[in-house]
């Protein structure tokens, strides 16, 4: 069953498939610069779902419609997370940081390698939406930071203080974190939060995830997952067990057959699904 058929319709994003097995999301609220809103959590949740359950998708981009990418949560329109209508405010409130926080965690546990194509304002929730992913493109258009403490609450948000120190340091990080300030996409590409820096991120967003498509299936989820698993082991022999035990699972398919006959044969690999 495709992925898209497993969605029902969209009111704040837009789906379709970029490339064979290759997801594009579209974050489509551009009058509001894809503020996000209770019901685009909701939305980007069914997405997560729905490609990890179809095993022909091989990787997801997300992106921005309009000039921005995300200007973080809308404050006029955010709505309340599922279930909290007749709670009191205070577990109304932990329900929808909840919401909002699980989304991020659910897009980094995901089974399919995510890559966020920023073309514009990339702030607060969405900057922390696109350190979820797994790599980041960006356009010379594109502004960064974490703008939480501008509204008087913590910067350690929806993932930020844990995705941030690992990818460009803890040091950078807080300087990042407590100054709230914006930065250009020059400056994020030469602290290495992009992998690349292009006037279309998603068409260099496309070509990474072709090159991502083109690795066998199974092999690749098991390289995020150990990855990320291993950024966070407390030792080199915890990383090391980790990738013994996902050597083995990785060995006991097909693939290994397959390419051992299409390295003699002189072919790519016909890889099976998962």
């Amino acid at each position: 069953m495709s992925w898209l058929t497993a969605l029902s319709t969209p009111e704040t994003i837009t789906v379709s498939e970029a490339d064979d097995g290759i997801a594009l999301i579209t974050l489509n609220r551009p009058d509001r610069l894809n503020a996000i809103t209770s019901t685009m959590v909701s939305e980007l949740e069914q997405v997560v779902a729905a490609v990890d359950a179809d095993p022909s998708l091989r990787a997801v981009i997300v992106t921005g419609s309009g000039r921005g990418f995300c200007a973080g949560l809308d404050l006029q329109a955010q709505g309340t997370a599922p279930g909290a209508e007749d709670v009191r405010p205070t577990v109304a409130g932990f329900m929808w940081q909840d919401h909002l926080a699980t989304l991020h965690e659910r897009i980094h546990r995901s089974r399919k390698p995510w890559i966020a194509a920023v073309n514009g304002a990339c702030v607060g929730g969405g900057f922390a939406l696109a350190l979820a992913c797994d790599i980041r493109t960006a356009s010379s258009a594109a502004t960064f930071g974490a703008v939480f403490l501008k509204i008087g609450v913590s910067n350690c948000d929806m993932g930020t203080s844990y995705f941030l120190p690992r990818l460009v340091g803890a040091s950078r990080s807080a300087e990042l974190l407590l100054t709230a300030r914006i930065f250009d996409a020059d400056e994020a590409d030469r602290i290495g939060l992009l992998s690349a820096l292009d006037d279309d991120p998603v068409e260099r967003a496309l070509d990474t995830a072709r090159l991502i498509a083109a690795n066998a299936p199974f092999g690749t989820w098991m390289t995020k997952e150990t990855m990320w698993q291993t950024v966070d082991a407390p030792s080199l022999r915890h990383a090391l067990d980790i990738e013994n035990r996902t050597q083995i699972m990785c060995s006991a398919n097909d693939d290994i057959s397959e390419a051992r006959r299409a390295f003699a044969e002189k072919r790519p690999p016909e890889w099976g699904s998962l």
